[in-house]
């Protein structure tokens, strides 16, 4: 019995030194009131479309009307397209077509790239919105730029028409102004080589205009989340002139680019611009029809 109270003084010491353990784990060590740190959104898509599957035989044989009178092995070879070598199917899958008929070659590729950040204070579709930009950029075009001068035909943005106009009026005409030339590099419907194409093309030899209607490079709107259109003649050395309309999208963590080119069979045609360009449009609006389903 004389050891009780020890027993007891005993417990109640243990008590209080685990009741300060915890008060201080709670409270010195604790930070409260700090930020807590949520990971980005993944992307929308985490896996590509079957690409040699993703235009229907139909619209094949509108883009690539040489084939409709090809045998049947040679027809079949020509819609089943050439899948693009990758190494990576769920990141980056492209196939190609091509068509020979003797009034012009055309031929169609698509290539679709699932971005994915490894950062998690950057989402994927942030991330994409970087590798489309790129895109944009190096095509000569700028949806975030300060709007100059061709902003009327480059991007169509609302507002920037009159200025540009007004710019036009006053700025006198210098055939040495480097700002001038620039301009014209970056316009492919300029008489000067145009800069370099869509996804990283660039051009070789001397460029020809197309016709005077013919529609200029820029931003496109109501495709995806971003978009433009690309269109680069190009001439090399005796050849016929050879048109490539590429438009380029982007729709969540996924940047899609198709490429649409005709090269005529004889010097003096010219690929018609306006036809490229709509069939190129109109694809690639199906191939975000279809993503999104």
């Amino acid at each position: 019995m004389a050891y009780v109270p020890g027993v007891a003084l005993l417990a109640a010491l243990v008590v209080g030194c685990s009741a300060g353990s915890d008060s201080n784990a709670n409270g010195a060590d604790s930070k409260a009131g700090s930020p807590t740190v949520t990971p980005a959104p993944p992307g929308k898509y985490l896996t590509l479309p079957a690409p040699c599957r993703a235009v229907p035989r139909g619209t094949l044989k509108d883009l690539l009307p040489g084939a409709a009178g090809l045998p049947g092995d040679q027809q079949e070879k020509v819609f089943r397209g050439s899948a693009s070598v990758t190494y990576d199917t769920d990141r980056k899958v492209g196939c190609s077509w091509k068509s020979d008929a003797p009034n012009a070659t055309r031929s169609l590729s698509i290539d679709f790239e699932r971005v994915v950040s490894y950062d998690p204070a950057v989402s994927d579709d942030d991330r994409a919105d970087t590798v489309y930009a790129k895109k944009e950029k190096a095509a000569g075009l700028s949806s975030s730029a300060t709007p100059g001068p061709d902003a009327e035909k480059n991007t169509g943005t609302p507002g920037e028409k009159e200025k540009g106009k007004a710019a036009d009026a006053e700025k006198p005409e210098d055939p040495e102004d480097p700002a001038d030339d620039a301009a014209a590099s970056a316009d492919p419907s300029s008489s000067s080589s145009p800069s370099g194409g869509a996804a990283g093309e660039g051009s070789a030899g001397d460029s020809s205009v197309g016709p005077e209607d013919a529609l200029p490079s820029r931003v496109l709107d109501n495709l995806g989340d971003a978009a433009f259109l690309h269109d680069l003649p190009t001439r090399a050395g005796s050849t016929a002139q050879q048109r490539t309309v590429s438009v380029v999208f982007r729709t969540s963590n996924v940047v899609v680019t198709v490429r649409y080119a005709e090269q005529p069979a004889l010097v003096t045609q010219v690929p018609d611009s306006k036809e490229l360009q709509e069939k190129a449009q109109a694809l690639a609006r199906k191939l975000a029809e279809t993503l999104s389903e």
